[in-house]
């Protein structure tokens, strides 16, 4: 691998990841939090700020790939739909509203200091390691549950020109967009020094999603970057056991850099790949991302004396999530920032089981974690 692809993939990496970061902190966007508050409070306000992320990123994804920016479509990585992407995004579901963060909310949660998110980050390692010991038994399953192989995306499946459905959810999007603008349910009220609108960190998120796609040739994932920890922490204490599992000498990657043109591959285990190039610096942005905006509002706190329960369900819902990440396979992240922008099959399987299992979640945090 040469000197500039591997400079190059490191610093867009960690630059992306640094902005994404502090914009999430400076914007409170977490999307277990956006449906955590819809299911326990009947809040739409966050809700609405994905759907506008999803939508500009629909836009901006179509906008390149018509224009010839996008020498990867669809992007690897991403395959033909199963049915256990629902399960995966049911199980999904559940865990992010239990960690009280998505994978990248941890991220920069726990950069701004929080130590439930750091629990929650040590659950999504054990989580990711627990899914290499059923890999063989799950991966049969999903292919015997696979639909449409071959093909993608929904203009795949049906056979049409992306563009034309791209259009259609536009112009019904944009309605109620701006039914949303006239009735003032876009912004937030705030007195905080410094915050950013939810709806402009959607428009800046959607802008990086579609910076990486582009550069690296794929948009925002990081949850493979947790199962190399994972395989990288058994190769130091269990390296017997790690020589038997399946899934660490597995190479799901293999592409073309689109900048340089370089072959590239890389797999969950614990070696410097390519995986490790594109995702270890966007967690290492994230986190600096979300470390940098709390100490510039002097709002960088450690705090640990928490009810033993809010422990637990960080734990637990990290441990859930990390498994089902792997399940899916991919996180919330990856499917509704990357997967339902070009209308990826497996995707939108994914968010058909994520909303019953955040509805699990916010029900079983209401009723054991945060009942008064």
């Amino acid at each position: 691998m040469g000197t500039f692809t591997i400079l190059f993939m490191l610093f867009f990496g960690l630059l992306i990841g640094l902005v994404a970061g502090f914009i999430m902190h400076r914007s409170d966007f977490c999307i277990a939090g956006m449906f955590r508050d819809f299911f326990l409070f009947g809040s739409l306000l966050k809700l609405r700020t994905l759907l506008l992320l999803i939508v500009s990123s629909m836009v901006l994804f179509e906008l390149a790939r018509y224009l010839g920016f996008l020498s990867l479509y669809p992007f690897p990585l991403i395959g033909s739909p199963s049915l256990t992407n629902v399960l995966g995004g049911f199980f999904f579901g559940i865990g992010m509203v239990l960690a009280g963060g998505c994978v990248v909310g941890t991220l920069y949660k726990m950069g701004a200091g929080s130590v439930l998110s750091a629990v929650a980050f040590a659950g999504l390692i054990i989580g990711s390691a627990l899914y290499a010991e059923i890999y063989p038994w799950w991966s049969s399953i999903a292919s015997a549950t696979t639909l449409f192989r071959g093909k993608v995306t929904i203009p795949q499946i049906l056979n049409l020109p992306p563009l034309l459905l791209i259009s259609i959810i536009t112009i019904i999007a944009s309605w109620y967009f701006h039914r949303w603008h006239r009735q003032g349910d876009w912004v937030r009220p705030t007195l905080l020094t410094g915050s950013v609108q939810p709806w402009q960190a959607a428009l800046i998120l959607s802008l990086l999603g579609v910076i990486s796609y582009v550069t690296i040739g794929m948009p925002l994932g990081i949850t493979t970057a947790y199962a190399k920890i994972a395989g990288s922490l058994e190769a130091l204490f269990f390296s017997t056991h790690l020589q038997k599992l399946a899934y660490f000498k597995s190479l799901p990657l293999t592409y073309r850099l689109p900048v340089t043109g370089m072959q590239l591959s890389g797999g969950p285990g614990p070696e410097l790949d390519a995986i490790a190039l594109i995702q270890f610096p966007v967690v290492a942005g994230i986190m600096l991302g979300g470390t940098l905006s709390a100490v510039l509002l002097n709002e960088f706190r450690m705090y640990v004396k928490l009810p033993w329960k809010h422990y637990l369900s960080a734990a637990i819902g990290g441990v859930i999530m990390g498994l089902a990440s792997r399940m899916a396979p991919g996180c919330n992240v990856w499917h509704l920032l990357g997967g339902i922008p070009i209308l990826a099959a497996q995707s939108l399987l994914f968010v058909a089981g994520l909303f019953p299992g955040a509805w699990l979640g916010s029900l079983i945090l209401s009723r054991y974690v945060i009942r008064q």
